[in-house]
Formats: structure tokens, sequence, C-alpha cells
């Protein structure tokens, strides 16, 4: 099993692979000066080469996780056998411009031998927080959204651990943007069941993703940030940054010096590590 969290500037895009099987998890592929889609594309092709791509969860519908053209992409060229999303929606030229590339590909894929399956997650509405069929090597159990915290796109987002079943396996937490007052939540309701070996930090370092005791019970070895260069909004910020390294034993930024690179994470023995790359063409 490994994890791969994607360079895509001022937002956020990763895989999973795990046992011959992959998840994307948000879609970011801006038109920018220190990235292209094609880039992103190109890597993501490579990395998931080979794969059955069972997966692909939007943890919530603002631009920098859902964008519809990184939507539209991963449904056409990675085709994977489900999608899963907050059930939740504000209407936005970007959420609406990415359910219809969802309803296309929903469409295109009716009647066929791989349809695509969608899954509209809210705690409250569901029997169990794990959707049996989602993969043989991988388990996903769901953290939020909830009703109860729902005051916010960002606290709507996707928190979900992905666990892998094989030898190499290991636990990873998405988090998407979710804030402080909905972590304060999850932690008094979830406790310890968060733990996890790797995560994703929240709205890409921001302070206001950080609660202390929800740290302390995900108590994860590795966290990845998922930033910009140059960040408009300061991400990661210096506290978040001195959280993260007071409960792991890696933090790890794509955005470290200044530099835009992409993290591919797997456990080494007992430990973790982390190999920093550029996109292709940006190494070139």
């Amino acid at each position: 099993m490994d994890v791969l969290t994607l360079f895509v500037d001022q937002g956020a895009l990763a895989g999973v692979r795990v046992g011959g099987e992959g998840i994307v998890i948000d879609a970011h592929m801006p038109q920018c000066e220190n990235v292209s889609p094609e880039e992103i594309q190109q890597s993501l092709s490579s990395y998931f080469r080979g794969v059955d791509v069972r997966g692909f969860v939007l943890t919530g519908f603002d631009s920098d996780h859902a964008h519809d053209l990184g939507v539209d992409w991963v449904l056409t060229n990675l085709k994977p056998a489900w999608i899963m999303y907050p059930k939740y929606y504000k209407d936005t030229d970007c959420a609406r411009a990415v359910f219809n590339a969802i309803n296309k590909h929903e469409r295109r894929r009716e009647g066929t031998a791989r349809p695509l399956i969608r899954h509209s997650v809210r705690l409250d509405k569901m029997e169990s927080r794990f959707i049996p069929g989602l993969g043989a090597n991988f388990s996903v159990e769901l953290f939020s959204p909830h009703f109860e915290d729902m005051d916010t796109s960002n606290n709507c987002s996707i928190v979900a651990k992905i666990v892998g079943k094989d030898a190499t396996g290991f636990s990873y937490l998405a988090t998407g943007d979710t804030e402080i007052d909905r972590w304060e939540t999850i932690s008094r309701i979830f406790g310890d069941r968060l733990a996890s070996d790797v995560m994703a930090a929240s709205h890409h370092g921001s302070i206001s993703g950080v609660y202390p005791q929800a740290l302390l019970d995900i108590s994860p070895n590795t966290v990845l940030i998922s930033a910009g260069v140059d960040s408009q909004y300061d991400h990661p910020h210096g506290a978040s940054l001195l959280a993260y390294q007071a409960v792991a034993e890696h933090v790890w930024a794509t955005n470290a010096g200044g530099v835009g690179q992409n993290l591919l994470t797997r456990r080494r023995g007992t430990d973790f590590e982390t190999v920093v790359f550029q996109h292709a063409k940006a190494a070139a």
C-alpha cells in the first residue's frame, strides 16, 4: 500500500494503491504558473498504470477539491467503479459543473459491465459507517459529515479512514477541509477510532483545521500537507506545523522550500518513508 499526495498548487488530489486496487481522493487540476493539468494527469496516469481504480472520493464541492476538469478527467481516463461525495449541496458554478460531469458519465456507463455507482454520504442518513463492496483489498470507515455540524461547506467535508488489507497495508485518514468545531464533535464521538498511521492535514495545513484532541486521537506517524507555492493563505500555518510535529514522527508538505513536489508515502518496517519527486515534465 502507498499514498500519493500530488502537488496541485492550492488544492488537493491524492491517490491510494493497495493490492492492485486504487482510490482517487479529490480532483483539483488548476491552470497556473506552478503546475499544469497535463502534468498532474501524467503523474496520475503513471501512478495508476495497471491498477484497478475502484473508487473516487470527493471530500467536498469547493473547486480546490472538486474541480470540474479534474472530475471529468478522472471519470474518463481512470473509470472508477464508484464515486463518493457528501450529501450536501451549495449551488455554485463549480458544484453544477461537477454534477454535470458525474451525470454525463453515469449516463454513458448505464447498462455497461461497469456502471458508475454513486455514494452520497451523511452519517445520520446511513445504517452503517462502513459501505460494503467498495473494494476487496481495503475498507473505508466514515466519520463525517453529519447534520450536527453542517454549517459550512468545509464542515461538510468527508472524513474517511482507508485501511489496506494486504501485507503492506496501513491506515490513511482523508480529512478534506474539516475545521475545528467539526473536529471537536468527531473527536468527542469517535475518540481513538480515529487512530491512523498516515493522515492528510485538514484544510491544507490551515490553523482552522487543527484541533489538538483530534490529533491526539489520530496519533499519526506521518502528516501530509497539500498546499500551494507562495500560498495566499499562508498554508501551512506555522502553528499548525508545530501541532503536527508534536504528535507525528514525520510532517511533509507539497510546497516545502517554495517548490512544488509530490509525496509518495509507504510503510518501511515499523516506520513510514516519504519519497519526494516532481511532476515528470516539471523535472525535465
